[in-house]
C-alpha cells in the first residue's frame, strides 16, 4: 500500500477502530483448567519461557495443537486479566497468533490458535526438520514487518510489547510467520498495555528501538541459521563490521545451498544493518522507519 496514502487514511481507520471497539465486552472462551493441564501433559510440554511468561504445546482431545501461555507475576488482579484478554481478543491480522480463550484457575492462561509446524526456532535448529528454503525465509520477513505496520501503526492503542524472536514466532501449515508474544511482554511490568495518548507514528524511543533491534537479529538468525542466544550479540557484532560484506558467503546458513537470489539476500542484510542501527539510537519516527524498510524490502 502506498504509504502517501496510509497517512491520509491512518486518523479514519483509527476513529473507526474505537467506535467498534466500545460496547460489550467481546466474548472469548473459557477453557477448564484440568482441560489445559492435560493437554500440556502437566505442563511439561515447554516452548519457551521468559521471566514472566512461559508457553506451551497443547494437544486437546480433538488432535488440535494450540500454543498455552502461562502468566507469571501477575498480580493486578482478575479485571486488569480480562481488560489484557479483550484486547488480545480484538487483534486480528494473518501474522499475529489468534487468541482463542482463556483459564482463570490455578494459572492464568491464554490460549491461542493452531501452531501445528512449530515454532521457527525448532526449523532453524532441528536437524530432523525440513530445511527452510530462501523463499520462505523471505516471506517469513515480510511477515513479521506487516504485523509491526499493524500493530504499531493502525492499532489503537498502539501495540508496543511485542517480543520478535525465533522462538516465539510460530508458523502455520503454510509456513506463514505468525507473532505470539504480542501486548503481555516479558518486560518486567506486570500489566502493560500502552496509554491510548501513545502515538506510535511519533515513536523514537527505547520502546520502539527494542522491537526493530529484534528484527534485525531474526533477520540475521534468517540468513546464517545460527541462534540469537544472549541477544544475539555475535550476530550483531558481525554485521556492523566495517567488511562484513567480504564474509557473507561464510555466515549462510549451509541449508540454503545455492537457492538464494544475490540481490534479494543483500536487500535483507541492508534492512538487518538499519534495524540493528536504529535500535541503539532511533533518529527517525517509526512510521518513516517502517516506510524505509518497506521500500529496502521491494529488492529494486
Amino acid at each position: 500500500m502506498d504509504h502517501r496514502l496510509i497517512r491520509k487514511l491512518r486518523p479514519r481507520l483509527l476513529t473507526w477502530l474505537r467506535r467498534s471497539r466500545s460496547g460489550r465486552v467481546l466474548f472469548m472462551k473459557r477453557f477448564p483448567y484440568k482441560d489445559i493441564k492435560r493437554a500440556t501433559d502437566g505442563f511439561q510440554s515447554i516452548m519457551y519461557t521468559t521471566s514472566h511468561i512461559a508457553a506451551y504445546k497443547a494437544r486437546f482431545q480433538d488432535g488440535g495443537v494450540v500454543l498455552i501461555k502461562e502468566m507469571r507475576d501477575y498480580d493486578q488482579g482478575k479485571d486488569a486479566f480480562y481488560r489484557e484478554v479483550q484486547l488480545l481478543g480484538r487483534l486480528h491480522h494473518r501474522h499475529l497468533l489468534a487468541l482463542k480463550g482463556f483459564s482463570t484457575g490455578h494459572k492464568r492462561l491464554l490460549v491461542f490458535d493452531n501452531i501445528e509446524r512449530g515454532s521457527l526456532k525448532e526449523h532453524l535448529t532441528d536437524p530432523l526438520r525440513t530445511p527452510l528454503d530462501w523463499r520462505t525465509r523471505l516471506q517469513i520477513v515480510i511477515g513479521v514487518v506487516a504485523a509491526l505496520e499493524y500493530l504499531l501503526l493502525f492499532n489503537e492503542p498502539p501495540m508496543y510489547h511485542v517480543s520478535i524472536s525465533s522462538s516465539s514466532i510460530m508458523l502455520d501449515e503454510n509456513f506463514n510467520a505468525k507473532l505470539s508474544d504480542v501486548g503481555l511482554q516479558s518486560s518486567g511490568e506486570n500489566y502493560v498495555t500502552v496509554p491510548h495518548t501513545s502515538c506510535a507514528k511519533d515513536c523514537m524511543g527505547q520502546e520502539c528501538g527494542n522491537i526493530m533491534f529484534q528484527l534485525g537479529v531474526l533477520i540475521l538468525e534468517l540468513i546464517t541459521g545460527q541462534s540469537a542466544d544472549d541477544g544475539g550479540a555475535d550476530l550483531v557484532q558481525w554485521i556492523r563490521e566495517y567488511r562484513f560484506c567480504s564474509s557473507i558467503h561464510k555466515m549462510l546458513d549451509p541449508d540454503l545451498g545455492n537457492s538464494y537470489d544475490s540481490r534479494e539476500l543483500k536487500s535483507l542484510l541492508a534492512v538487518a544493518k538499519l534495524c540493528v542501527r536504529y535500535g541503539d539510537k532511533p533518529k527517525t519516527s517509526i512510521l518513516q522507519f517502517i516506510e524505509k524498510i518497506s521500500y529496502v524490502m521491494k529488492f529494486n
